[in-house]
């Protein structure tokens, strides 16, 4: 498999089409992934559309999708979660890294989106690493980074992004995805209970989004280098 492609389980979705659009336009390979591969396909053809020729994006079936790179970022609503990487497991490799961008909002339950719902593993990142196979590790990454900025390709994408994982390395192995999409910043979030916190922050700017009516807020944390 291709070091420097990822796949998107739910690809087709404002979230994960966004961060397709930022990395096959930053030059890496794509793989949209979804319920269908029609659905896929169409993602990839919109993609290609807006970034030109050139790109590596194509579409397929979220299974045929996981089987096609070593790096897997599950862009699904909280519900379909479980159900999506149940459907998955016998897809995952060895060795692949998972990112979870799962945010647990309260929607998910008909409730307001500026709220979260608890999860009894403390987090739904931590929640996504008790379903999935021996040897896939899992980090949770890109909650707080807005679809509609990912979706502006005319504008850099003003946010940091914070990784969690239990493994440095595995942290480690996400920068570059990060860096990949401009003005985009990697912050080492520590381990993946740290995800409880960073996925609540998105619910938090989903206020701020209504209050401010601004469509993208985002985060910065002071004092880092650059």
């Amino acid at each position: 498999m291709d070091n420097d492609s990822v796949a998107i389980v739910g690809g087709a979705g404002d979230q994960g089409f966004g961060l397709a659009l930022r990395w096959a336009g930053a030059g890496k390979r794509v793989v949209i992934g979804s319920r269908s591969r029609e659905r896929g396909e169409d993602a990839a053809r919109r993609a290609q559309a807006a970034l030109g020729d050139g790109v590596r994006v194509e579409g397929a079936d979220n299974s045929e999708a996981v089987s096609r790179a070593p790096l897997v970022v599950l862009t699904v609503p909280f519900e379909a979660q479980i159900p999506t990487l149940t459907g998955l497991k016998a897809a995952f490799r060895r060795d692949q890294i998972v990112v979870d961008v799962t945010v647990p909002l309260e929607t998910s339950v008909g409730g307001n989106p500026t709220r979260v719902v608890g999860v009894w593993a403390g987090s739904a990142a931590e929640q996504a690493a008790r379903h999935l196979p021996e040897g896939v590790r899992l980090a949770a990454a890109f909650h707080n980074v807005s679809a509609h900025a990912l979706q502006e390709l005319e504008k850099p994408v003003e946010c940091d992004v914070f990784v969690c994982a239990e493994q440095k390395e595995t942290r480690e192995a996400l920068r570059p995805w990060v860096e990949a999409v401009r003005n985009c910043r990697y912050v080492d979030g520590g381990r993946l209970e740290n995800a409880r916190i960073v996925e609540a922050l998105t619910a938090l700017l989903i206020g701020v989004n209504r209050r401010h009516k601004i469509p993208a807020a985002g985060l910065r944390i002071t004092g880092l280098e650059p």
